[in-house]
């Protein structure tokens, strides 16, 4: 797959839960209750194990696709159909942020929580005419050793044409199951058409960058809570200059793993409520790691496409009075969903919670509203107000 990866935007709110792994797993993290440490592991379980302990909240939307399912599979249909049959029974449920996953595409979204995928280092984005374009290229990729560039459009992926089609799916054409399988692009640049067969690699998703801006701050850019970002985040803290203050930007942010937004706070924090949370009607908090740097001077920049747990890492900071937040209103996902296994291999996830910041604002379809309004030259205002803070005592 390619660096947005199948796991982003499409445009009903409840597909683009489907379309955002990284959005959803917020979910099975955070409502099996790992991040409190209540079971041991790396944080997830599968869904055959929530299956048994599904709350009433979404016990009947969770009988009605197991129904459609069964249903669906005794008539003959097959396991796409069966999931399209489950998919619409949780439609009408009216859950905003339910949807149903096959098992591939379960597989994929866990595997891109690993911080890995396999594919050919390309992001896409739609065009203002509807092409596929290329958006960036990941060095060292199949993409960039075939000579393919940022702007270059993809018409079609093994023979099959991609126009039309959302991005995500053609994503999710490039990736694969094993590195080393081949996919062939039909690619266009300006009057140039050709195609070029690539052989798909196992690649990190680098969820993490840091960079020393001009001016003396330090930017942590967080594209997605994987696996492993927390610790990224805290490293990069500890090792920024000892008088530099830092911008840490969530912006387009679509969320992930819960225990690593809560990790990255505590970069920040020295103990303390981070969020929180009910499921199974029961209460419970999500708390800040001792020893994190609170003196040194922070402005998290966030916009529309910075959700979930990135979400509830810009409210803790922003309750808690450690950080001025910049950009303009986070999209307002702050529902916990649970993964349950349907007859047919595929998997349903269902709102079964909420999760607020640490004064108690809900989240979920209000989004987090920033101190300072800034959306095109957000990170230079975050850089004034940065040096109007001073510098860490």
């Amino acid at each position: 797959m390619s660096g947005q990866d199948p796991l982003f935007r499409t445009s009903r709110p409840r597909r683009y839960g489907r379309g955002a792994a990284l959005t959803l797993v917020f979910a099975s993290v955070l409502a099996a209750g790992a991040a409190t440490g209540s079971w041991p592991g790396d944080g997830r379980k599968s869904p055959e194990e929530h299956g048994s302990s599904v709350t009433a909240a979404h016990e009947e939307p969770l009988e009605d696709a197991t129904r459609a399912a069964r249903e669906a599979m005794s008539d003959g249909k097959s396991q796409k159909e069966s999931a399209q049959a489950a998919e619409e029974a949780v439609s009408r449920s009216g859950d905003r942020w339910g949807a149903v996953y096959s098992r591939g595409e379960y597989e994929d979204f866990e595997q891109a929580l690993d911080g890995t995928y396999t594919g050919v280092g390309l992001r896409a984005r739609r065009t203002a005419d509807g092409a596929v374009e290329v958006s960036k290229v990941r060095t060292g990729s199949p993409a960039q050793l075939a000579g393919i560039r940022e702007g270059d459009r993809i018409a079609a992926v093994d023979g099959r044409s991609v126009t039309g089609r959302p991005v995500t799916e053609v994503l999710t054409l490039l990736r694969g199951e094993h590195a080393g399988t081949p996919v062939r692009l039909g690619l266009q640049r300006g009057t140039r058409v050709w195609s070029e067969t690539l052989r798909r690699a196992n690649l990190s998703t680098d969820s993490v960058t840091v960079t020393h801006l001009p001016s003396g701050p330090v930017l942590i850019k967080v594209s997605a809570f994987t696996k492993g970002v927390g610790a990224q985040v805290r490293r990069a803290v500890r090792e920024a200059p000892a008088r530099a203050g830092v911008v840490l930007d969530l912006r387009g942010n679509s969320g992930g793993l819960v225990t690593e937004a809560v990790t990255a706070a505590s970069g920040f924090l020295d103990s303390g409520l981070v969020a929180t949370y009910d499921v199974r009607g029961a209460q419970r908090a999500l708390h800040a790691e001792r020893g994190g740097d609170t003196s040194r001077p922070v402005v998290v920049l966030v916009d529309s496409g910075t959700m979930s747990a990135a979400e509830l890492l810009t409210g803790a900071l922003q309750d808690r009075g450690r950080a001025v937040v910049v950009g303009t209103r986070t999209f307002g996902k702050g529902s916990v969903q649970m993964p349950s296994r349907l007859p047919d291999g595929s998997v349903a996830e269902l709102t079964v919670g909420h999760y607020r910041t640490p004064s108690g604002r809900s989240v979920d379809g209000r989004g987090i509203t920033p101190d300072l309004e800034a959306d095109a030259g957000a990170l230079q205002r975050a850089e004034t107000v940065l040096s109007g803070l001073g510098d860490p005592s």
